[in-house]
């Protein structure tokens, strides 16, 4: 048995060593010409204010360190991290607020108001709403007890949005692994990063539409998913009716759903994810299955390459320089006021 063991690790690490290689290309944000020292000297507090009132938003709502995560990460895919899901409806604008995955369903906005208010007094004109959502997603990570990462800085605001790219570009609870994995790679993200990404899933809340055709016709057949385990789709099934209950909450980890972990891929080791998403990780590709694995065995890996991905996420098409503009107010365009 001891024998069978190492042989399945051998070939696991096998599988895992090129791609953990292939997870580093994004490694030098600089080439965007973005770096962590970026506001050094034109707003040397800026990182201060940022954290503390992050830290005060997440000691009241603990839920909303996934939120933060995940604003950025809707900002990121699409459009690049230019802060365009931050602008609500004007004449030249429709939201990306508005789209089917943000719709009833993102949250922070109020808290990045708060926070572009409280850098504006300290520093005016200076620190971009693209760069509020990358470090209050990297703070928020740490004050749940995930890992630490340098957030280079220095990205500037878009002039649009684009509801089309948010329908479109944003991963979806029922993708395909080869859908998702598509549309990682058209941002310039590879299976690394899809898997540790998804390891975000952590922490945070799902709605009941996001996941009840698993429960109830998962193919067509009016038959739950083969892959979710049976005890665990009873337990979903109380809080999330065939019809009806849309908005009803589910953590995507109910072991520790506050705590920044890698409980997330041990319960998709025991067919307990909680979006098809999550389970198609371990079922639709060996590689991705390696992935879920090695993280699942060792959490300081599976944090490891989150700080990683993170850093590859914030890089996506930043606007810089002369591009784009920083917005007194992240909600409209400077030419508003």
């Amino acid at each position: 048995m001891a024998t069978s063991f190492m042989g399945s690790l051998l070939v696991m690490l096998c599988l895992v060593s090129p791609l953990l290689l292939a997870g580093a290309v994004h490694s030098e944000p600089w080439w965007y010409g973005l770096f962590p020292q970026f506001y050094d000297r034109s707003c040397p507090q800026a990182k201060d204010i940022v954290r503390s009132i992050v830290a005060q938003a997440v000691a009241r709502e603990p839920r909303m360190a996934a939120s933060l995560v995940r604003l950025h990460f809707h900002d990121c895919f699409v459009k690049g991290c230019d802060a365009s899901v931050l602008l609500d409806n004007s004449s030249s604008i429709v939201s990306e607020k508005g789209s089917n995955p943000n719709r009833n369903s993102l949250r922070g906005f109020e808290l990045v108001d708060e926070i572009k208010v409280a850098l504006e007094e300290a520093c005016h004109g200076t620190v971009s709403c693209a760069d509020i959502l990358a470090l209050a997603a990297r703070d928020s990570t740490v004050l749940v007890g995930g890992p630490y990462w340098q957030v280079p800085l220095g990205r500037r605001d878009s002039l649009d949005a684009s509801i089309q790219g948010s329908n479109n570009d944003i991963p979806a609870p029922n993708d395909t692994l080869s859908t998702i994995i598509t549309k990682f790679k058209l941002q310039g993200l590879n299976l690394v990063d899809v898997v540790a990404l998804s390891g975000g899933h952590t922490i945070g809340m799902s709605r009941c539409t996001s996941f009840r055709q698993r429960l109830y016709n998962q193919t067509g057949n009016g038959m739950a998913d083969v892959t979710l385990d049976v005890s665990y789709a009873a337990q979903l099934r109380q809080g999330c009716p065939q019809s009806g209950g849309d908005d009803n909450l589910f953590p995507l980890e109910f072991v520790s759903p506050a705590k920044f972990d890698n409980l997330y891929f041990k319960n998709i080791l025991s067919g307990k994810g909680l979006l098809s998403s999550d389970q198609v990780l371990l079922t639709q590709n060996a590689e991705t299955a390696a992935l879920v694995n090695a993280y699942a065995a060792d959490v300081d890996v599976f944090f490891q390459q989150f700080a990683q991905s993170m850093v590859n996420m914030g890089n996506i098409s930043p606007l810089t320089g002369s591009q784009g503009e920083v917005r007194k107010n992240c909600r409209r365009l400077n030419s508003y006021h």
